[in-house]
């Protein structure tokens, strides 16, 4: 890269690129989590136990993967999959 004007580093420029990518990645990740996750609450609130069951793994899998690149924090992902896992219980204990 060419040398710029005084104040402004090229490692700085080059970071700030790398965040901007890293933050519209992260983005897309948490909506598409969002969004799923409301599917799932739209189901359980229907009382579905069968479609959230078999959403349930999808939904699993996403937290997980956004875990593993560090979208969120894997405990965060670790509470988000327990809560969901409960819904589906207290459903299936009562179906009325």
């Amino acid at each position: 890269m060419a040398k710029l004007k005084t104040g402004r580093h090229t490692s700085a420029i080059k970071a700030w690129r790398q965040s901007e990518r890293r933050a519209a990645r992260n983005r897309g990740v948490k909506s598409k989590i969002h969004d799923v996750s409301r599917e799932f609450n739209a189901l359980t609130a229907k009382k579905d136990i069968e479609s959230a069951q078999k959403l349930l793994p999808k939904v699993y899998s996403l937290l997980d993967k956004a875990a593993k690149k560090g979208t969120i924090h894997w405990k965060s992902a670790s509470r988000k999959k327990a809560r969901l896992a409960q819904r589906v219980r207290k459903i299936a204990q009562n179906p009325s």
